[in-house]
């Protein structure tokens, strides 16, 4: 029984631990953290107003901070931290499906772009099969499970076939307006780490992850919604409100 119960721990502790010097933590600078009275979120800064993630980070509470590596720090230089106006979903969005899972967040008030806070272009044509991209987010050190997370990481992963992502996600339909990256078969161990990271190839926003058995850090295959298909409706957005 002991044995069994050290064996739990043992795998838990891999499951939900990271090494910070394993990967690059250097925070990009379009990066944004979404804290909440529930969950944080990962965001994208694409205008001095505007940042865009899912619709499941609808949360309540929502603050939005830029330029912060290590949320769970008090005394970090360089942050922002600004309120919102905002949230708009996108229209077709439903809470059952993880089609359309798209969120637009008006800020109060125009952020200081600079060194450690800048804009991500939006696609002007969509991203190929096997294209190298970088997803980013933040993950929990496994004795800080209950706090906010303290690791950011960043990973290279290429876009992977829709034939491959079903092989991988057989209850799913990959529509054309999704995305698929990482290593197929993917589904290693769970692990903790903030949700809807964005994918950003060759410095353009493609895609914000809607959902992934696995662990994204680790590579595992995830299906992200596809940026691409969605430019109109979030240049109208912003352009009416």
């Amino acid at each position: 029984m002991k044995f069994i119960f050290f064996w739990v721990i043992l795998n838990l502790m891999r499951a939900l631990a990271y090494d910070p010097d394993s990967m690059d933590s250097v925070t990009p600078p379009y990066l944004v953290y979404l804290k909440s009275d529930y969950l944080p979120c990962t965001g994208v800064l694409i205008h001095p107003l505007w940042v865009i993630t899912s619709s499941s980070c609808n949360l309540p509470n929502l603050k939005v901070v830029l330029g912060v590596t290590n949320p769970s720090s008090v005394s970090e230089e360089n942050v922002q931290v600004v309120g919102y106006e905002k949230v708009i979903n996108h229209p077709h969005f439903v809470i059952t499906s993880i089609e359309n899972n798209l969120m637009l967040i008006k800020l109060n008030k125009h952020v200081e772009v600079n060194d450690y806070v800048k804009l991500v272009s939006l696609p002007k044509e969509p991203v190929t099969e096997d294209t190298m991209c970088t997803v980013s987010t933040w993950a929990y050190n496994m004795y800080n499970v209950f706090k906010d997370p303290d690791s950011l990481q960043n990973v290279n992963i290429s876009v992977i076939s829709k034939t491959q992502c079903e092989d991988v996600y057989k209850r799913y339909h990959v529509t054309k307006h999704m995305l698929c990256l990482g290593i197929v078969p993917g589904r290693r161990l769970p692990c903790r780490e903030v949700t809807a990271a964005p994918a950003v190839c060759n410095g353009t926003l493609q895609g914000i992850l809607a959902f992934v058995d696995g662990c994204t850090l680790r590579a595992d295959a995830g299906i992200y919604t596809r940026i691409f298909n969605y430019v109109p409706w979030i240049e109208n957005t912003i352009q009416n409100n």
